[in-house]
């Protein structure tokens, strides 16, 4: 195992304090594990929280500030967070507008998440809470029953922060984080295994000459496994596979992810392909992003993610955000 940490036990605390260091205009605990804005709590409006295992980077954390996320709270890696670290974050951002949990569908974000939300409510908060399940690839998996949250986490937590950023209510914002979730599908490959500083080697064997369609962003393997394929016909295959789910009528944004360990000058190039077939198939292209957002530690790979927008989630995606990893239009 070769990885730029000093222990497995400390890797989390080690990166949450180099965040700190990294962006004051956050409030990083690094012993309780909450990210919050610095402004929070932000007077009359409605705050977005969200969290999961670390690993995934910059999601959540580097999603925290103005136009998006109000805190993030990272678990150990792989893990969901307690429900304690997602209290502690609805109390700091709290404004009396209510607090909107953002919870990718994994059986343990999903627990935790449901009792931290009961918790904060007999504490006084308003809570509201909207499941990501973007993932066309499987429908169960080793982590979740139904489809698991991805790529589409990051529409959800772009474009209803920017609800919530210019004051609308929490039912609103919680209608837009809804809509914002029917209409994304996403469909990931890998290239390579991630290895998890704990276990120090591969969490699935892929052996030379092979690729991994549909996998997660916790290691897991995905539902097929072929023989190595051009970046023109894995493109084929994923987007297909999504355009065929979402069935869209209207412009898309287009995520092509990377799962932590490709490089832009591939990712890009595969780009190229995502927008060949999206114009085969005739589904017109809003906006497009391109680079490592919804990680999955060192695996080698991508995937991607179809947003169907109308002109107002179009408008809110294009409003402004400031955060570590995310940021235009201010």
């Amino acid at each position: 195992m070769r990885m730029l940490i000093n222990v497995p036990e400390t890797v989390v605390a080690d990166a949450l304090r180099g965040m700190a260091a990294a962006h004051p205009e956050l409030t990083v605990d690094v012993e309780r594990r909450v990210v919050v804005r610095r402004d929070a709590p932000v007077a009359g409006k409605v705050a977005l929280v969200s969290g999961g295992g670390s690993g995934h980077e910059p999601l959540h954390g580097g999603f925290v500030g103005p136009g998006m996320l109000a805190a993030a709270c990272p678990g150990e890696v792989f893990t969901s967070p307690v429900p304690d670290q997602m209290v502690r974050a609805a109390a700091a951002v709290d404004s009396g507008a209510g607090v909107l949990f953002v919870v990718k569908n994994y059986t343990g974000d999903v627990l935790n998440f449901e009792m931290a939300a009961e918790l904060a409510e007999d504490e006084g908060i308003r809570v509201a809470k909207v499941l990501v399940d973007d993932d066309v690839a499987v429908t169960d998996s080793l982590y979740t029953a139904g489809r698991r949250g991805t790529g589409g986490t990051l529409f959800v937590e772009k474009i209803a922060g920017a609800a919530a950023e210019e004051g609308a209510p929490l039912e609103r914002v919680e209608a837009v984080a809804r809509r914002v979730n029917e209409r994304c599908r996403s469909f990931g490959m890998a290239l390579g295994a991630c290895t998890t500083p704990a276990k120090g080697s591969p969490t699935f064997d892929l052996p030379p000459g092979e690729l991994e369609l549909g996998i997660g962003i916790h290691g897991e393997p995905g539902r097929e496994r072929r023989p190595m394929m051009t970046s023109h016909e894995i493109a084929d295959f994923a987007v297909d596979a999504v355009v065929d789910d979402l069935r869209p009528t209207g412009p898309v944004i287009a995520l092509v992810n990377g799962m932590g360990a490709t490089p832009l000058l591939e990712l890009y190039g595969f780009n190229a392909e995502v927008q060949r077939v999206l114009g085969e198939r005739r589904v017109p292209v809003a906006r497009t992003l391109v680079g490592n957002y919804v990680t999955s530690l060192d695996m080698a790979g991508c995937s991607v993610t179809l947003c169907e927008v109308d002109e107002e989630l179009l408008r809110l995606w294009d409003a402004p955000v400031e955060t570590p990893a995310l940021r235009w239009g201010r």
